[in-house]
């Protein structure tokens, strides 16, 4: 039975026929060694599966009823929130579980840039990553437009109208993507019959990226790999029960914006039915992508706007083979530590100033900070050959039972 021990019989009439309960096992169970110095800051990967799911159950049963035509669209949005059995519980968990999808699959990725979790042999499990992050923004902004409100209608015509800066075709991807000259019943049925499918298209790119984590394993907090056993213990329990405390303290978080702050993270004008005759006196996005919005605004050329927008994400999937050190852990890279929180820090202050009108201070704030944010895989690169790292523990074992650990030979340090 492929090493799974059990004495209840239906199981092991199972397990005979088809593997499932082994397969389980090796994937989240004792059978998978994990590095026994895993912090919480590990937990986030698990609590974006969870979130995942929340949003899938969630969608499917709102699915059954909305109403994609915009004569009906944001009618139908009240009437989940007023006449549905549980329908505004329904719609809230679902509303803000996007945005603590985001939080949690955002601090999952500044996890793995301060740890070097990028690295070789890494590199696939990392690009699978950046896909993800893709896919949740596409659905997510499709998702955003379904309530039709006044927010839903003019995100969707500017967003969309950004692909016309293409030179030759971009008038006619701007065509294709509404279904017509205009934002309209069309773009709205597209958009809400890919918002549903685009969700299982994650959940397929989240098995792979699974599979490639387990090829390899966990990256730790040191950024070494994990040999033998004295550096690894089983997932369960060990790891089972480390999850569940973070899925516990997800869920009061969650539940307390869910219950008490439900439209914390909304915009007050997408509680006004979509009217293309009068736009809003400051067009913005959901939170999540407003650096990727400052960074849009900061440059005065339309094209010039989209390429930055689109290659701030993009040059993420380049990052493995920008950063050159041999060593993976920001414990260990002094510099590279200061100029990670600095990086933050202007991650930050972009979604700040991509809330706000672009003009005056802000403006320039704005073109200063999307300035530093390319300049800092310049410096990551430079970095790579100039900084001098601290020595690396011998095993992952020997750091966590004596706190420390001697110095690594060169050769182990250039294969970690």
């Amino acid at each position: 039975m492929s090493g799974l021990k059990t004495n209840n019989p239906v199981i092991r009439w199972i397990e005979y026929r088809l593997p499932i309960f082994s397969f389980i096992d090796h994937a989240v169970g004792s059978g998978y060694p994990t590095p026994r110095n895993l912090n919480y800051w590990w937990n986030f990967g698990s609590l974006a599966g969870l979130a995942l799911v929340i949003m899938i159950l969630t969608g499917i049963m709102l699915a059954m009823q909305y109403t994609a035509h915009v004569a009906f669209a944001f009618d139908s949005v009240e009437r989940i929130m007023r006449d549905v059995n549980s329908g505004w519980l329904i719609r809230y968990i679902h509303m803000n579980g996007g945005s603590f999808f985001f939080i949690v699959v955002y601090i999952h990725l500044f996890r793995g840039l301060y740890y070097g979790s990028y690295k070789a042999p890494r590199e696939l499990l990392w690009i699978l990553g950046v896909v993800i992050l893709l896919l949740m923004m596409a659905t997510a902004f499709m998702g955003y437009v379904l309530p039709w409100g006044q927010m839903s209608f003019w995100g969707a015509t500017v967003i969309t109208n950004l692909f016309s800066a293409i030179p030759l075709i971009g008038e006619s991807i701007v065509t294709w993507l509404w279904g017509g000259f205009a934002v309209a019943n069309p773009t709205l049925n597209r958009f809400y019959a890919l918002h549903y499918l685009l969700p299982f298209v994650i959940v397929g790119a989240v098995v792979l990226h699974i599979w490639a984590l387990h090829r390899f394993g966990s990256n730790n907090p040191l950024g070494i790999e994990a040999n033998g056993p004295q550096d690894k213990i089983p997932f369960h329990p060990y790891y089972t029960a480390k999850d569940a405390f973070g899925v516990g303290v997800f869920l009061l978080f969650f539940a307390a914006v869910v219950f008490f702050a439900p439209n914390f993270f909304g915009e007050p004008d997408n509680y006004i039915p979509a009217n293309p005759l009068s736009t809003p006196a400051h067009i913005v996005p959901e939170w999540y992508f407003l650096p990727y919005y400052a960074t849009l605004r900061a440059i005065p050329d339309k094209l010039l706007g989209v390429i930055a927008m689109f290659g701030s994400i993009l040059i993420l999937f380049v990052l493995p083979w920008i950063d050159r050190s041999p060593v993976r852990s920001a414990k260990f890279r002094p510099i590279y530590k200061q100029f990670f929180w600095i990086f933050l820090a202007d991650c930050i202050l972009l979604g700040y100033i991509g809330a706000k009108p672009p003009e005056g201070m802000f403006l320039i704030i704005g073109r200063i900070a999307t300035a530093y944010y390319f300049l800092h895989f310049v410096i990551v690169f430079v970095l790579s050959y100039v900084e001098r790292p601290r020595p690396l523990p011998s095993s992952i074992g020997e750091a966590v039972l004596k706190g420390g650990g001697a110095p690594a030979p060169a050769a182990a340090r250039e294969k970690a």
